[in-house]
Formats: C-alpha cells, structure tokens, sequence
C-alpha cells in the first residue's frame, strides 16, 4: 500500500485535502525480473515537469495547471487547501494536485504552497493531460 495526499475540488468549488491509499496491487514479474508488486495506473498522455522551489518560497493562491502527481525529491514543502487544511510533506512522499475548478472564495482559489526549512524544495510532478475527477481518492 501506497499512501498520497489528493489535493480536490468539491462540486461547490472549493479546495480539500485527502489522505488516500493505493491497494490495487498485482503479483507480476517484469519480463525476466522477479515479481514484484505492482499497481499500474491507467494508461494517458503525460508531461514530466522538475521544480526546484527556492528557500522561503510562498506560490500564493493558484491551481495546479493540470491533474499531476508530485513527487518529493528533496527539501520540504507545505500545502493548504481553501478548507484550511495544511500539509506538510519531505522526500520520497507523494502527493495528487487535482484542484482545477475552484471558485474564488474570500481571496482564496485553489491552494497555496511553500518551501520549508534551509534549503530549497526539489519536486518532480508528472502532469496527466486528462480532465479532473471531482472525487477524493479516486486512483486506486
């Protein structure tokens, strides 16, 4: 099991953060390797984007510009969600930004984000081009 953080947008249009899981695991080998777990998402068109978030770093009030998984690589980071959640994630944790379609609330669209600590936050995100599921913790 896999877990993740899905940053989502409710029909309301406002941002959430859910801890999810992935389970959806299958018993297989990769061609002579031994088996191993694996959980294979479905199959779309992707752009694989590396950002490198300066100390003290604040990207104010956005949404992510496509549905991305982002992965921690190194340095520290935070996100919060316009329901006010705030999360904070290092290297190796994982993270699913979904929050396209949020309505502007009290100044608030989306999520703001940050660096956190003495050194910068390195991230690699892998944009999905495919449309937002307004639904947490729907990739299994």
């Amino acid at each position: 099991m896999i877990v993740f953080w899905h940053l989502w947008t409710d029909i309301a249009g406002v941002s959430h953060q859910t801890r999810c899981r992935l389970t959806e695991f299958e018993w297989k080998g990769v061609g002579r390797a031994a088996a191993q777990w694996n959980n294979k998402q479905a199959r779309s068109e992707a752009s694989v984007v590396f950002t490198v978030q300066p100390v003290g770093w604040i990207g104010d009030w956005h949404e992510n510009p496509a549905p991305q998984w982002i992965v921690v690589l190194s340095g520290r980071w935070w996100i919060e969600s316009m329901d006010g959640t705030r999360i904070e994630q290092g290297p190796g944790e994982l993270s699913l930004g979904e929050d396209q379609g949020c309505v502007l609330t009290d100044e608030r669209q989306g999520h703001r984000s940050g660096t956190l600590g003495a050194v910068p936050a390195v991230l690699m995100t892998i944009q999905l081009h495919v449309p937002p599921v307004h639904t947490p913790c729907h990739f299994k």
